[in-house]
């Protein structure tokens, strides 16, 4: 499972009052684009997310398809980019690892992100995962609370991961580095 085993809840937390803790997880809906902050007790926080365009894309001299990958990652670097437009305004990129191999995707910021929510369009990324900054920060303290990993699970819809009898947000993905 994604999340820790025990009693969980559903309760939705604002996410203005989200206060990163060490075991808390990120869940993206591919589908929806609505990323959930997740506390080992099931208390949850959404957020809007950008994630990867449905087609084939030519950048950075490589040619694939942009929709954003479903599995499990764990963020075990982060890196400052210098393009602050691409990767907002810190420059701060969180690495996605699979099996424990670097993967070209991340979560990042983007300069314009607040503009292309409005217009829309959720599906902007080249495969990556782009969040408010706000959220950037909190998934920064998060990998800090967690001796520099964060659990990150990519589904496409909630429907087919969830556990009626507890949270709606439970996906049956584990990270590996969890206990």
């Amino acid at each position: 499972m994604f999340m820790s085993s025990g009693t969980l809840s559903t309760q939705e937390l604002p996410l203005e009052t989200w206060v990163a803790e060490q075991g808390d997880q990120f869940l993206v809906d591919t589908k929806e684009n609505i990323g959930y902050l997740i506390h080992s007790d099931g208390t949850y926080a959404k957020t809007d997310v950008l994630t990867g365009q449905r087609r084939i894309v030519r950048y950075i001299g490589r040619t694939y398809d942009a929709t954003t990958p479903i599995g499990r990652w764990d963020v075990q670097s982060t890196h400052i980019k210098g393009d602050r437009t691409t990767f907002g305004p810190r420059g701060l990129f969180l690495r996605m690892y699979k099996d424990n191999e670097q993967t070209p995707y991340g979560i990042h910021g983007h300069r314009t992100f607040a503009t292309m929510l409005a217009e829309g369009d959720r599906f902007r990324s080249m495969g990556c995962i782009l969040v408010p900054e706000d959220v950037l920060t909190l998934l920064e303290q998060t990998y800090i609370l967690n001796s520099e990993h964060l659990g990150i699970a990519t589904v496409y819809g909630l429907e087919e991961y969830a556990v009626p009898e507890q949270s709606p947000l439970l996906a049956n993905v584990r990270p590996s580095w969890l206990p």
